[in-house]
């Protein structure tokens, strides 16, 4: 496992020049402070999950961008190369298992949720849909305030350009598939 820092930093730093913006251009886009941008552009600041989708969303660009992949053509990443995000104060790991396919317009990723731990995102951009299917233990899913149970081996699909979180209500870690598909552009 890689450490996600400065991959992250060098993305940040390569999408911004690209734009062209500053960082308060940058602020303005993603909605997370300059101070911060600077922070996670420097390797200073690891970003949490919730700040990595306000970035990516900023940028409309792929979440998966931001890891560093190492794969075989057409298989998933090689573990020991695979950069994965481990977000301590949400008890969130995000680990890619397929990066953003511009031909499909999808990624997907493994997530697992410490016991107790809640994860609340941003609405994503317009037509973004996320498809979840529970591996291992409980999770309930919460779309605009409101939150359904889903056990073991249940999916749910819904549009994520509106509020959305995870959480686990169990006491064993819960463990999930997400498919995220993007719209055509």
């Amino acid at each position: 496992m890689q450490e996600p820092t400065p991959h992250i930093a060098a993305t940040l730093k390569t999408l911004r020049a690209a734009q062209g913006w500053s960082l308060d251009r940058a602020s303005r886009a993603t909605g997370v402070s300059k101070a911060m941008l600077g922070q996670i552009e420097r390797g200073e600041s690891s970003p949490t999950v919730a700040t990595l989708w306000k970035i990516s969303g900023g940028f409309r660009v792929s979440f998966s961008l931001f890891f560093e992949q190492a794969s075989v053509e057409g298989g998933p990443p090689d573990d020991a190369a695979a950069t994965v995000l481990e977000d301590a104060a949400a008890g969130m790991t995000v680990t890619p298992l397929f990066a953003f396919d511009p031909d499909l317009r999808f990624e997907m990723f493994l997530i697992e949720l410490a016991p107790g731990a809640c994860s609340e995102s941003s609405p994503h951009e317009p037509g973004v849909v996320e498809h979840v299917v529970v591996l291992e233990g409980a999770l309930e899913l919460g779309l605009e305030g409101q939150w359904n149970a889903l056990g073991t081996g249940e999916a749910r699909r819904f549009t994520a350009d509106r509020e959305h979180g995870y959480r686990n209500p169990d006491q064993r870690t819960a463990r999930f598939h997400c498919v995220i598909h993007y719209p055509q552009v």
